[in-house]
């Protein structure tokens, strides 16, 4: 068995400019230039996310590659079609993927969140593993749900609106919710 590569860290400001940067591009890009515009600038931004990935690291973690398979699919049926309603479904299966894979890792007894960030929360024991999956696989699939129903409610500018301000205070806040789990399971929170 070959050792484990040990790959540089992002800084924090990089990494979160990588995973929050397409979808601000995104927002800016739909404000000045409409839905389609937005979906092109998001696609390149997220190509870009992904080759300064690389660049820094030698890596593109799997989440991104999964993001952005979906993002080029969907936002080139947006484009090739002039039809928003797939890049609005977009988010509806990222979420829906994300909670099939952590609730597959469930039922096969290895919390894939661990796969994804071990690294980060070294001290988290397997039972807390377990429950911080159980708790983003069922996230995600209440985001799942929302995007669809928001998706029928509201026009384009307030789904885009909900979807950029919304959905990523809802992920930060239910993020920052998960402390006292982590705390009781062996992270030692500062």
């Amino acid at each position: 068995m070959s050792p484990r590569v040990r790959r540089p860290p992002l800084p924090t400001a990089l990494k979160l400019a990588l995973d929050f940067g397409p979808l601000l591009v995104f927002f800016g890009a739909s404000k000045f230039g409409g839905v389609f515009v937005g979906t092109g600038a998001f696609m390149v931004a997220t190509v870009l996310a992904m080759a300064i990935s690389w660049w820094k690291t030698r890596h593109i973690p799997a989440m991104l590659i999964l993001t952005g398979i979906i993002v080029l699919l969907f936002g080139g049926l947006t484009l090739w079609l002039q039809d928003e309603t797939f890049i609005k479904v977009k988010p509806t299966l990222i979420y829906g993927m994300f909670a099939v894979i952590l609730g597959f890792g469930l039922v096969t007894g290895r919390p894939t969140l661990k796969l994804v960030l071990g690294e980060a929360l070294p001290s988290l024991d397997d039972a807390g593993w377990a429950k911080l999956t159980r708790n983003w696989a069922l996230f995600f699939i209440a985001m799942a749900i929302s995007n669809e129903v928001l998706r029928q409610i509201l026009t384009t500018d307030q789904w885009i609106n909900a979807k950029v301000w919304g959905a990523t205070a809802a992920t930060m806040v239910f993020a920052v919710a998960q402390a006292p789990l982590l705390a009781r399971h062996g992270v030692k929170l500062d």
